[in-house]
């Protein structure tokens, strides 16, 4: 084993990237000359999430607006990085708390028109199980959980308030018409 100088072995470390300020440090003291100064006044880089930078906004007019420049903005941007950003997102988000990151918005599956509260079931420990009477338990409390749901204008089937909404009919009338 060959035996290295502390120096060869910084230099090494600092070539891989591991010693080098993070992009985002970089961005937020060039971020005035990239941007000028009535910009930056009015946006704050927050985060960099894969290859995206993420920038809030005084207001929704200057996301708007910025949204419209973002292609010239990220020339500037990859100038002063060593990797390269994809894109950059403005939102308003985050504006009003320094301390709070932008991340991306992922919907969640209670926000989806077919959502409903889970049911409970119990199960017995009864070795012994009576599969029709099992059955009649579960369709007596399906019958329950659908009982306050709207019905569905074709079908006349209990359905989902958000399908309604989104659709005007169930999910299985509006596969349908597809």
């Amino acid at each position: 084993m060959a035996l290295e100088s502390v120096s060869d072995i910084l230099d090494i470390l600092q070539a891989r990237g591991h010693w080098q300020t993070p992009p985002l440090q970089i961005l937020l003291k060039s971020w005035h000359q990239i941007v000028g100064n009535t910009v930056a006044l009015k946006t704050r880089p927050v985060s960099i999430h894969r290859d995206v930078l993420w920038v809030a906004t005084s207001s929704a007019a200057w996301a708007q607006t910025l949204t419209f420049e973002r292609k010239t903005l990220l020339v500037k941007v990859n100038q002063q990085l060593s990797a390269p950003l994809t894109d950059i997102h403005f939102s308003t988000a985050g504006w009003n708390n320094i301390n709070t990151p932008i991340k991306p918005q992922r919907p969640s599956h209670q926000d989806h028109p077919c959502h409903q509260e889970k049911i409970k079931f119990t199960v017995s420990t009864n070795t012994q199980v009576d599969v029709n009477a099992t059955f009649e338990h579960w369709v007596k409390r399906v019958q329950m959980s659908s009982h306050n749901l709207p019905l569905c204008p074709e079908c006349q089937c209990p359905t989902p308030q958000g399908e309604i909404h989104r659709w005007e009919v169930c999910a299985l009338c509006a596969a349908k018409k597809f």
